[in-house]
């Protein structure tokens, strides 16, 4: 026991009541479920979107699912793999699996790299 200014309740120290938590047998009998990751894959396209690397010079337009996009803003590329863009030219985009949802792909002209939804303007 503590001595001291110590106030506690000693029922608080008993277990709780068997009735609160699952009983053990029940989770000893459930089975075992093996989890297999996922890596999706696109025919023609190299396995970098999936690994959260994408160089854009690697990857090639989808036969369908293209758009023309104009450029709402000005936006300077962070670094290689996205495309610098200036207000409103037209650029075509497009979109890969796995990709993040906030992201497309933007090409003008030879030049290729990932661009930001919001600085776009999806048109037909």
């Amino acid at each position: 026991r503590f001595s001291g200014t110590f106030v506690g309740n000693a029922a608080s120290a008993s277990p709780p009541p068997a009735a609160t938590s699952p009983p053990a047998v029940a989770a000893a009998t459930l089975p075992a479920v093996p989890t297999i990751p996922v890596v999706p894959t696109v025919v023609g396209v190299p396995n970098t979107v999936a690994e959260g690397v994408l160089n854009p010079n690697e990857v090639k337009p989808p036969a369908s699912g293209t758009r023309k996009a104009r450029v709402l803003y000005d936006y300077e590329a962070a670094d290689s793999t996205e495309l610098a863009l200036l207000a409103d030219e037209m650029i075509t985009v497009y979109s890969l699996p796995g990709m993040d949802p906030d992201w497309l792909i933007g090409e003008r002209g030879n030049q290729k790299g990932k661009v930001p939804v919001t600085y776009l303007e999806l048109l037909s």
